[in-house]
């Protein structure tokens, strides 16, 4: 979870798969081995003469949108994947077990395997370089039929070429055949032949290279980017060492290297919950087609669902998530029904009473990926769905029948999940039903707006009546709409839905948005898979801003709202609707009709030292409650005066791990979270 960047002012707008390797297992269950696996004017004539051709990489640089999505943070970042993916296609193939990448001082980067090597040798067609065609056409490459690769996680992409397009200058070092080869390129083309530098036993690709900051502005790297890349990888490769050096920032090296596997990530997902067995983990191959699975489950309430194909996190999920829900399902309700713990007039446990405190990775391997979705990350090829079942099916029925203990605590959990969500059906049906746009079964509290375009409207949840009833009068009630809420919602984290829904806030809340709520505890989005309960069509305001006092106590009621939205309303989050207000702190006023607000004290030094004025009033504000509607609407209202910022979703696995430790039920992980970022905090009221 992360407020996204800076914050700003806003409007109202209408192959051949890897030889079987063993992993650690020490901690975990394992089970089955590796098997066989446009202008409307009138234009002048039309002929040939007015076809532009562009040659080469030409076409990159002229659009270059349309090769990496953007050319913001976004794009830039995905210069370095492109990269990266070359080196752990190598991997896949089982010709590389360490990749390095470097951020240099000077912002270029460096990706370093320990591969194959891209070629050297002629290419017979077109008379050049194994390693030129690749830095200087799209499409060429070992994965499109030539038998260089079979399972590729690069595919997916847009290949280096485009990475040379766009850098100033690229260079690229290659050790093959007992000699260390080098080409340098810049924008696309290359300014030196390719160089036989030296003899070498070594092997592997080095590419270095420096973006283009006339496609890329004054941009600046986020290491958080690589680290959180890298980490994954190396969960879903276990024979690969990873590491990564921050020049640019002075950081030390880090490594990972993580040799349970998929195993690892489960048992770091859930180190601040309390998991009732160890990690089932089995792996099976067929079809060509290698399945690997990692599961626990824990006391909490939480699902935590992560899939991956081919290396690609499928935040969409797809087929092979599909297919493991299912078999789950079957497979726990036959066992219920054969031990008893489900009699005959039973009903049988639905997908959502089975997936209640489980955390699971599911990772497949396979040889032609087909991605859709609106991210392009939701695997599609239906065949994986029954191969998925299947593996599963049997493997976790194994797992069952020799580990009846934990059998029955798997089967007592769902069937208290069972009851627990057919009370908060009934509740959230009760508060759905209530949600109607009739404003006489809108919450009491609310002050709506008149305007009744939802993408134009604007929700503020205030903390308390007296601030409240600021922000009444300050707002512009043809837009805005103001939602007091009294103290601190409950804490989503510790308790179950229907226990949630019993609390007035939260049902008024809900009330409010008018979407309903999903009973999916991940909000209805990992699992890639709707949630008829929620219907963000329904959604009566786009933007809604928590707008809380900046103080402890505020951005405890911002966090506490965040965690529900983020467990049971995270479409809202991922779509861009949920923004956060930032009152300020200090207020100064010159003379009568000259005023300053200031946000932290550094800003108010600056402010200070900036007028050099005497009959200097300022007031330090202890809460929204004691700022005047004319603050309120000055600082923290008006769409051409206030500041807002947006929650965005980048990275929901650690979002998990930050939700599970400020609030969750483990008292020790929360005070070594505190410990370890007490010093980052110089203002104990503002700073969170």
């Amino acid at each position: 979870m992360a407020v996204k960047g800076k914050p700003k002012k806003t409007e109202v707008v209408p192959t051949e798969l890897a030889p079987t390797t063993e992993i650690e297992t020490d901690g975990i269950e394992v089970i089955g081995e590796a098997g066989n696996g446009l202008s409307s004017a009138v234009e002048g004539e039309y002929t040939a003469q007015q076809l532009t051709v562009l040659k080469g990489l030409e076409a990159v640089r002229k659009r270059p949108a349309m090769y990496i999505g953007d050319t913001g943070p976004r794009g830039l970042h995905h210069l370095f994947i492109e990269v990266l993916d070359n080196s752990v296609d190598e991997a896949l193939a089982g010709h590389c077990d360490h990749i390095d990448v470097i951020l240099h001082a000077d912002q270029s980067v460096s990706v370093i395997d320990n591969g194959r090597g891209i070629p050297t040798d002629i290419h017979p067609e077109v008379g050049l370089p194994g390693v030129e065609v690749v830095m200087t056409m799209l499409h060429a490459g070992g994965k499109f039929g030539g038998g260089g690769y079979r399972v590729s996680g690069g595919l997916h992409g847009v290949g280096v070429s485009v990475v040379n397009a766009l850098s100033e200058w690229l260079e690229v070092e290659v050790a093959r055949d007992g000699a260390l080869y080098y080409q340098r390129f810049e924008r696309g083309s290359p300014v030196t032949t390719l160089k036989k530098l030296k003899a070498t036993q070594k092997r592997g690709t080095k590419v270095r290279f420096y973006a283009d900051r006339e496609i890329f502005g004054d941009y600046r790297y986020d290491p958080n980017f690589f680290i959180k890349r890298l980490r994954e990888l190396a969960y879903l490769n276990p024979t690969v060492t990873f590491t990564f050096t921050d020049e640019l920032n002075g950081k030390p090296k880090q490594t990972f290297h993580y040799t349970k596997g998929i195993a690892s990530l489960v048992e770091s997902l859930n180190e601040n919950k309390d998991p009732i067995h160890k990690v089932v983990y089995f792996r099976n191959a067929r079809e060509d087609t290698e399945v690997e699975v990692a599961l626990q489950y824990h006391t909490g309430y939480q699902e935590t669902l992560l899939s991956y194909a081919n290396n690609i996190h499928t935040v969409e999920g797809g087929t092979h998530l599909s297919g493991f829900k299912t078999a789950l399902t079957r497979v726990i309700n036959q066992y219920a029904r054969k031990a008893g713990l489900l009699k005959e007039k039973d009903a049988n446990f639905s997908g959502d009473d089975v997936l209640e405190g489980l955390t699971v990775v599911v990772a497949v391997k396979l040889l032609h990926p087909q991605f859709e979705g609106q991210t392009k990350t939701k695997l599609g090829n239906m065949e994986i769905q029954g191969l998925v079942n299947s593996i599963v099916g049997e493997a976790f029925s194994e797992y069952l029948e020799r580990n009846p203990s934990v059998a029955r605590k798997i089967v007592e959990k769902a069937l208290t999940a069972q009851r627990a969500r057919e009370a908060a059906r009934r509740a959230a049906e009760l508060v759905k039903r209530q949600s109607a746009l009739d404003s006489g079964s809108l919450p009491g509290k609310l002050a709506d707006c008149t305007e009744r375009d939802p993408s134009k409207c604007e929700l503020f949840l205030v903390e308390g009546d007296s601030a409240g009833g600021s922000a009444k009068m300050g707002r512009d009630r043809r837009f805005q709409a103001v939602l007091p809420l009294r103290g601190k919602i409950l804490n989503v984290e510790k308790a179950r839905l229907d226990k949630a829904l019993e609390n007035e806030e939260i049902r008024s809340l809900i009330t409010a948005l008018g979407t309903g709520i999903s009973l999916d505890t991940n909000g209805s989005a990992s699992s890639g898979e709707s949630d008829s309960r929620f219907d963000i069509s329904k959604l009566r305001y786009h933007r809604i801003v928590i707008m809380s006092d900046a103080d402890v106590d505020g951005e405890h009621i911002r966090t506490l709202l965040l965690t529900f939205f983020f467990r049971y309303m995270r479409p809202l989050i991922e779509n861009g609707h949920i923004y956060v207000a930032q009152p300020p702190l200090f207020r100064v006023r010159v003379g009568k009709d000259e005023q300053y607000y200031a946000q932290t004290q550094e800003e108010l030094d600056e402010i200070l030292k900036r007028i050099k004025k005497k009959n200097v009033q300022v007031t330090r504000f202890k809460g929204l409650g004691e700022m005047n509607a004319e603050d309120l609407a000055d600082t923290t209202m008006a769409p051409e005066k206030r500041v807002i910022v947006q929650v965005q979703l980048e990275d929901a696995m650690e979002a998990e791990r930050i939700f599970t430790t400020l609030m969750g039920d483990k008292v020790e992980p929360r005070r070594q979270f505190i410990e370890e970022h007490a010093k980052e905090v110089t203002d104990i009221d503002w700073h969170f």
